[in-house]
């Protein structure tokens, strides 16, 4: 027979980001453990877990209470108070929970959680960076980051560039941007002729780094 053992998740602070964290857990029919110090928090939480437990010590023994130690994957989503967050960290890897995630607030906070043992996220500085990237990127309606060097962007094609052909513009030699395809109208040009002239309103699918293609949609401007 197979295993068929369901993960079971837990987390410790009911912030706006553990909040929604546990919501999409639960939402997904997954086990789950949450514990907070908010009465009326852990009492939201009761409505999708019979596993939500107001704690106000976050000392090992009182975690251990909880049944935290249980759960294969357990979040700690306390960020804004340093203290608190390194010390849950601590006695969460402590219990010997198989795999401990948390929330830093800074580079220096998220090598203090590495060190402790645990994998760490970036929730609030992710944010950011994916809201600069929209709001840089001018017309791009999409923006994808594949790895710290290639990126894809969907874009409204620049108006400096309407009425140029691919061949005219050479944007891989110009600005090291690769077209993987341009839709124009209802049809979508997967392969892209360099006889083609772009056109107003034409959506272009580029790929390069991030500055390269936050370049390309700032051509707008000239």
């Amino acid at each position: 027979m197979g295993n068929d053992k369901k993960t079971i998740y837990g987390i410790v602070g009911l912030g706006k980001f553990g909040m929604a964290l546990a919501h999409e857990l639960a939402d997904s029919g997954t086990e789950l453990i949450v514990l907070d110090k908010d009465a009326d928090k852990v009492n939201e939480m009761r409505e999708y877990t019979e596993n939500a437990f107001i704690i106000n010590n976050i000392d090992k023994k009182t975690l251990s209470e909880t049944g935290i130690q249980n759960c294969d994957v357990v979040i700690n989503c306390i960020g804004s108070h340093l203290d608190i967050s390194i010390l849950v960290t601590l006695n969460l890897v402590s219990l010997g929970i198989k795999k401990v995630i948390a929330k830093a607030t800074s580079t220096e906070h998220g090598e203090i959680l590495e060190k402790l043992g645990a994998e760490v996220v970036y929730p609030d500085r992710d944010m950011a960076e994916r809201l600069a990237n929209r709001l840089e990127a001018g017309r791009m309606l999409d923006f994808v980051t594949l790895s710290e060097h290639i990126s894809i962007s969907k874009l409204v094609c620049p108006d400096s560039i309407v009425g140029k052909s691919v061949q005219e513009l050479n944007l891989r030699k110009e600005y090291s941007v690769n077209i993987l395809a341009v839709e124009s109208g209802q049809k979508l040009y997967e392969i892209v002729s360099p006889s083609y002239v772009f056109k107003e309103d034409d959506i272009l699918f580029l790929s390069g780094s991030k500055n390269a293609l936050t370049k390309i949609s700032a051509l707008k401007n000239k």
